[in-house]
């Protein structure tokens, strides 16, 4: 009996792994050995950035508030606390989508907790 080799479906699967690295620099598009590792190592690396992206984007919701707090003389950590305390329930992306789209609603809003 002759030894069956799966050649369509070996050759299947390297193409699928090669059409995902595609854009990759060099012999990491090419050659099929390289172009496994990179895409594992892409694969891990998206999975991780997708968690890190959520934290990104809050400091840079956190730096936009301070800023248009400071201009409204007052910082963020005084105008995170009064908002508690007034019960005031907004989250920081509508609080920086404020404060650089509307700075007259976030003035407004930074009047009435301290007043």
């Amino acid at each position: 009996m002759p030894r069956a080799k799966s050649g369509t479906i070996h050759k299947k699967k390297q193409r699928k792994i090669l059409k995902a690295v595609k854009g990759f620099r060099g012999a990491r598009s090419v050659l099929f050995r390289t172009a496994k590792d990179a895409r594992r190592r892409a694969l891990t690396n998206s999975y991780a950035h997708r968690r890190a992206r959520k934290r990104d984007m809050r400091a840079l919701w956190i730096v936009r508030i301070n800023a248009a707090a400071r201009l409204c003389g007052t910082t963020y950590s005084r105008l995170i606390n009064d908002m508690k305390n007034a019960g005031v329930i907004l989250n920081r992306k509508v609080l920086a989508d404020l404060a650089v789209y509307d700075l007259k609603a976030f003035e407004s809003l930074v009047k009435q907790l301290n007043g």
